[in-house]
């Protein structure tokens, strides 16, 4: 297994489950929030809120849709990229990938028709139980999902005994260190993207036409999603660097580019990471300001990369996707408050905004997934070289497959990938041009 088809394999399954979770935000975000139209339309301001929660359900649909689809490839790839990695660790990952499945069909399958097509046949509050449970079950399924991933990155409860993981500790499993900040940061990912998206739509209606009430709710609901969900996700960075420190060193001594154990820690802002010399170029930075973000050792000495020599993840990839998540986030926090105070003032109109912001929040419709790809990019080849943080390595579990023939695989993924975005990209501009055209039908005709 030569090292450029190594890395291959990691970008295929990269960019695999990337574009899943692209609409996996996407619908988890709209289906709590749908949820919060429809009992919203069950008090006051009906009308209005039934028509916002009958636009937005179509773009939920389609996520749905797309976000199934893409999840094939992703467990396919699991199986033919790293053919021997189920050996290691199915006694643990078999359980919780048969849960997540058994989750979808049950809640998805279940309520997902009634929810969709059901509305004209059920009661108000009946048709709101089906939405409660649609949201519970894309929760659910993708709960299972965030604990196999945070569980092979702080893997507790299990065992590895004879080049296998036995179960020990379910409880301890399920619950691994990492897996309230994942779970944190992915469900916080999910409410800002959706509600960037949701913000972006309704600014970009604005442009050709007055918003109506219905825009004007989902505009403000959507807004105060943005700025409280920004300043949560901070809290779970946060977090989440001291969960690294702590079960991944290597990562966050690369994170923050420290090369040298024992000498004093500086928070570098920004650098350019030179990994042959082990020195950072053109550095901005705090001095002495870095240290709680660091790893130590039995001794309580901080853990430079010079301690993982040969076993340390690539340090310009860490250093700057993890800085990219945080421009994103910064752009996002500034836009969300900024927009929350002009808003405020003119009755949470988008119209009554000037154009010039108007399309500045357009712009930014797509900001949560430059937010969600930096960020799983950090988590992912963070992890590097290992598939289980401190035991089971990528190039040990890597299939035989040829260079070529992952190229060629590749490729093919990206072509339906690309379609699958300019369709749903089509989609949104032609509701956010039209808006929800119910089709008539006539009499004879099917």
């Amino acid at each position: 297994m030569t090292h450029s088809t190594l890395w291959l394999s990691q970008i295929q399954f990269f960019s695999s489950l990337g574009f899943m979770l692209l609409f996996l935000v996407i619908e988890l975000g709209l289906a709590w929030i749908l949820l919060y139209f429809k009992l919203r339309s069950l008090g006051p301001d009906h009308a209005a809120w039934i028509a916002a929660y009958r636009f937005w359900v179509r773009v939920f649909a389609l996520a749905f849709i797309l976000s199934f689809a893409a999840s094939l490839p992703v467990l396919i790839q699991f199986g033919s990229l790293w053919p021997s990695l189920m050996d290691k660790i199915g006694n643990v990952a078999g359980p919780l990938l048969a849960a997540g499945i058994l989750s979808a069909f049950v809640f998805k399958s279940c309520f997902l028709g009634a929810m969709l097509f059901g509305q004209r046949y059920l009661s108000d509050k009946i048709h709101a139980l089906v939405v409660l449970m649609v949201a519970v079950g894309v929760t659910v399924s993708s709960f299972w999902l965030l604990v196999l991933l945070s569980w092979m990155h702080a893997p507790t409860g299990a065992q590895f005994v004879d080049g296998q993981y036995q179960v020990v500790d379910w409880l301890a499993v399920l619950f691994n260190p990492a897996l309230p900040w994942y779970a944190g940061l992915f469900i916080l990912a999910a409410a800002l993207t959706t509600a960037f998206l949701m913000m972006g739509m309704i600014a970009a209606q604005s442009l050709r036409r007055p918003a109506d009430d219905s825009g004007r709710l989902v505009f403000k609901s959507a807004l105060w999603v943005a700025a409280v969900s920004i300043v949560l996700q901070g809290l779970m960075v946060a977090g989440m660097g001291n969960m690294t420190a702590q079960y991944q060193p290597a990562k966050a001594a690369a994170t923050a580019a420290y090369w040298h154990s024992g000498e004093p820690a500086d928070l570098v802002l920004f650098a350019w990471p030179d990994a042959q010399a082990e020195a950072n170029r053109s550095a901005w930075l705090l001095p002495r300001a870095g240290a709680a973000w660091l790893g130590r050792d039995a001794a309580g000495d901080l853990r430079g990369l010079d301690q993982f020599s040969g076993m340390a993840p690539p340090v310009p990839m860490i250093f700057w996707s993890f800085r990219l998540a945080v421009l994103a986030g910064l752009a996002m926090l500034v836009i969300a408050w900024l927009t929350a105070w002009r808003a405020r003032r003119v009755q949470y109109d988008p119209g009554a905004l000037s154009r010039g912001w108007r399309h500045v929040l357009a712009g930014m419709t797509f900001s949560g997934w430059v937010l969600l790809l930096a960020g799983l990019a950090y988590i992912l080849l963070g992890a590097f070289p290992y598939a289980v943080t401190g035991t089971v390595t990528l190039s040990e579990v890597t299939g035989s497959t040829s260079f070529e023939t992952l190229l060629g695989g590749y490729l093919a993924y990206l072509a339906f990938y690309l379609l699958f975005l300019l369709g749903f990209f089509q989609m949104l501009r032609h509701i956010a041009r039209f808006g929800v055209v119910p089709i008539a039908r006539r009499r004879g005709r099917a």
